[in-house]
């Protein structure tokens, strides 16, 4: 009974101090001023979409309506014919008609 006892004032007392080394706070050199990934290219703080920056990953993820095809065409059409001077040039890339336009069009703008 004694040694049961004592185990367990053992158990607790080392259940607090492991609660207590892993609540204090630490001196650790963390880099916690500097974000781990950032969508610097593609975003601003408006939360649009660069038509002239974002890549096909971004315009899939982003815009509603446009696949990975769609997204593609739009990097594409960009390359072949230089950076969109408007939003509604996005109407000459092939399967982009004018609802999807629509639909996306507070969500993107050129840079």
């Amino acid at each position: 009974m004694r040694t049961s006892s004592f185990h367990s004032l053992v158990f607790a007392l080392l259940g607090s101090l492991s609660l207590a080394a892993n609540a204090a706070p630490g001196n650790a050199t963390e880099a916690t001023s500097a974000p781990l990934v950032q969508d610097v290219a593609t975003k601003v703080q408006s939360g649009k979409v660069h038509l002239n920056s974002a890549d096909a990953a971004t315009l899939q993820r982003e815009l509603a309506g446009v696949g990975e095809e769609k997204a593609k065409a739009i990097v594409a059409y960009r390359e072949s014919n230089g950076a969109f001077a408007s939003i509604d040039e996005l109407l000459e890339v092939k399967g982009i008609g004018k609802a999807i336009l629509d639909k996306n069009r507070e969500r993107i703008e050129v840079n």
